[in-house]
């Protein structure tokens, strides 16, 4: 198994997760135009593509999944529950319009499944598990194939007991590290009701909370973790990544571990990482 993080940010967010056999494309927040020219870039044809997966309605993860439909010919797999968010009508006319042609590429073409319960697309069992977030069924989720175990969790405002117990016995570890606390407080161009959403238990989680969960919980297995949807107004990717390695560095040497850290970026995929 292996994966690339296409693109992740406040912008939009995608990453592709692939076998031999099956290629799934893990949320649609990037525009189309932007998922298919870095679906080639990364050397994948979209006509192979298995499935979409969708974890939660936000645009910034389902926001390209209409246009995307009108080309890629597989099915989507999401919760009722958020299927019901994303068609859920909008304000104004535009709004109602927006829903008619989001009903439309969907009808007949998803695959419904819970954030509590594993599901299988190919020959890859996804296993999902609910995240705080303020959305209406947000989760992340453990992809496993062949004793391969990859786990992706974005949109979360804490760690939850569940969440760190997922995040056991993982290969590889994509997660959120949004922002800085002092930069989110310090932000010019976020309202302070903006502050309190990505800052709330349901909103985002910040560099600081990451490097705890290195420092206290983490098991250390993972050979690679990859910071995500790094805000481009209250973080900078420079500090997140510093962040987390002094975390692992200041581990009790008894608990030291060789893992990587890495970021994923807004305009660009990451390289392939691969697990065989």
């Amino acid at each position: 198994m292996r994966f690339t993080v296409l693109g992740s940010g406040s912008t939009g967010n995608s990453v592709l997760i692939t076998t031999e056999n099956t290629r799934v494309l893990v949320d649609a927040g990037l525009s189309a135009k932007q998922i298919l020219l870095r679906l080639a870039e990364v050397g994948e044809d979209f006509e192979k593509l298995d499935a979409v997966l969708i974890t939660h309605e936000h645009s910034d993860h389902a926001g390209g999944l209409r246009v995307l439909l009108k080309t890629v010919r597989c099915p989507v797999f999401l919760s009722d529950k958020t299927q019901d968010a994303y068609l859920r009508p909008k304000n104004g006319a535009n709004g109602e319009r927006e829903t008619r042609l989001r009903q439309k590429v969907l009808k007949d073409n998803t695959v419904s499944i819970e954030s509590d319960e594993g599901f299988t697309i190919g020959d890859i069992d996804f296993e999902p598990f609910s995240v705080p977030h303020d959305a209406a069924d947000n989760f992340g989720f453990v992809a496993k194939n062949s004793g391969v175990r990859v786990a992706t969790l974005m949109d979360f405002g804490h760690f939850t007991p569940l969440m760190k117990e997922k995040l056991t016995g993982c290969d590889a570890i994509v997660v959120e590290s949004n922002h800085a606390i002092d930069m989110l407080r310090a932000c010019p161009v976020y309202s302070w009701e903006l502050k309190e959403r990505i800052s709330s238990p349901t909103g985002h989680i910040s560099n600081e909370d990451v490097a705890e969960w290195l420092t206290e919980d983490y098991d250390g297995s993972a050979r690679d973790i990859v910071l995500a949807h790094l805000s481009q107004k209250a973080n900078e990717p420079n500090l997140a990544k510093l962040t987390a390695e002094y975390a692992l560095e200041t581990r009790e040497p008894l608990f030291r571990t060789e893992t990587r850290i890495t970021l994923s970026r807004h305009d660009k995929p990451t390289e392939w990482l691969d697990y065989r």
